[in-house]
C-alpha cells in the first residue's frame, strides 16, 4: 500500500504492532527503485502476509521524506513493535532481501514452544508433547525445546529425559539449574531401571545365534525404554537372519524409531546402521 503523512500512524506504527512493516521510500524517476519495488512486492506475496510492505512516494510525500532524512533512494526502513529496528539504502539482490526480512520475522519454533507452555499450564501434557515433538522434528538442536521436553518427560520417562538433557550444549549444561535437572533425571532413570533377565543373557552368551533370546531381550529393553540396547539386539537379528520371524528384526526397529522420536540423533544413527546392513 501507499501511505501518507496522515495515514502513517495507522499504516506503519500501528500495523507494526501485529507484524513487521517494510517502509519503502521511492520515486517514479528512480532507476534502482524500479527493480527493488517489484522485488519487494513479490516477496510480500511469497511470504504469505508475514510482513507488510508500505510505500512512500518521496515526490508526493516530502514531509515524510524530510522526517526520515532521506538523502538517496531507494531507502527501506523496517518497523517492529512500533519502532524502526533496521534499514538499508540502494537496491539489494533477492537473497539479500530475504536475509533482511528473515531477521525481522519471529521464529515459528518460538511460537510453538509458547503454545506448549500454555498447554502445560492447562494440564494438557499430550498437547505439549505433540508441539515439542513438532519443533524438534524440524529443529533437533533447538535447546529451549529440548530442555522443556526433558522436563515434561522427567516423571514418566526419566531415561528419555536424561538423553535429551545430555544432548544439550556444554554451555547449557553449565547452568546450575540444568545441572541439577540432569542429576535428578539420572537418579530417577537408575531407580526405574530393571536389569535384563539373566536367563536371556546366558542363552545369548552360550549361543550368539539364539535369535529368539535376542528378540525377547530387545522387547525387555523396549519396555524399559532403553532404545539403544534394544536396537542393538534387533540389528543383530537382521544381520544374522533377515527372514527370522517374517523380518521381525527390521520391523521392530522401525517401531522403535517411532517410540524414540524424542531422541532424533539416536534414531538417525540407528537408521544409518540399519541402512548399511540392508543395502
Amino acid at each position: 500500500m501507499d501511505t501518507t503523512l496522515e495515514r502513517f500512524q495507522a499504516d506503519v506504527i500501528d500495523a507494526s504492532m501485529q507484524k513487521p512493516v517494510l517502509l519503502d521510500f521511492w520515486a517514479p524517476w528512480c532507476g534502482p527503485c524500479k527493480s527493488l519495488g517489484p522485488l519487494l512486492e513479490k516477496l510480500e506475496t511469497q511470504y504469505g502476509g508475514r510482513f507488510l510492505l508500505v510505500k512512500v512516494n518521496t515526490d508526493e510525500q516530502q514531509q515524510l521524506a524530510q522526517h526520515f532524512r532521506i538523502r538517496s533512494i531507494p531507502a527501506v526502513f523496517a518497523f517492529v513493535g512500533g519502532q524502526p529496528v533496521d534499514q538499508f539504502q540502494g537496491a539489494l539482490s533477492e537473497g539479500q532481501l530475504r536475509e533482511f526480512i528473515d531477521r525481522l520475522l519471529p521464529d515459528p519454533a518460538d511460537a510453538e514452544i509458547e503454545q506448549a507452555m500454555q498447554a502445560l499450564e492447562r494440564g494438557d501434557r499430550d498437547g505439549a508433547v505433540a508441539l515439542l515433538q513438532k519443533v524438534l522434528a524440524t529443529a533437533p538442536e533447538h535447546e529451549t525445546a529440548r530442555l522443556l521436553y526433558a522436563q515434561v518427560l522427567l516423571e514418566g520417562d526419566p531415561g528419555a529425559a536424561l538423553a535429551m538433557l545430555e544432548a544439550l550444549s556444554d554451555e547449557a549444561k553449565g547452568d546450575p539449574q540444568v545441572a541439577d535437572l540432569i542429576a535428578r533425571a539420572r537418579q530417577l532413570a537408575e531407580e526405574a531401571h530393571v536389569p535384563p533377565p539373566l536367563e536371556l543373557l546366558t542363552r545369548i552368551a552360550e549361543n550368539e545365534g539364539d535369535l529368539e533370546a535376542r528378540l525377547e531381550l530387545a522387547r525387555h529393553y523396549v519396555d524399559q525404554k532403553a532404545w539403544a540396547p534394544a536396537l542393538e539386539q534387533l540389528l543383530e537379528i537382521v544381520k544374522r537372519d533377515r527372514a527370522f520371524g517374517d523380518d521381525i528384526g527390521r520391523k521392530t526397529m522401525i517401531e522403535v524409531f517411532g517410540m524414540a522420536s524424542a531422541q532424533p540423533q539416536l534414531v538417525a544413527e540407528w537408521r544409518r546402521r540399519l541402512s548399511s546392513v540392508l543395502f
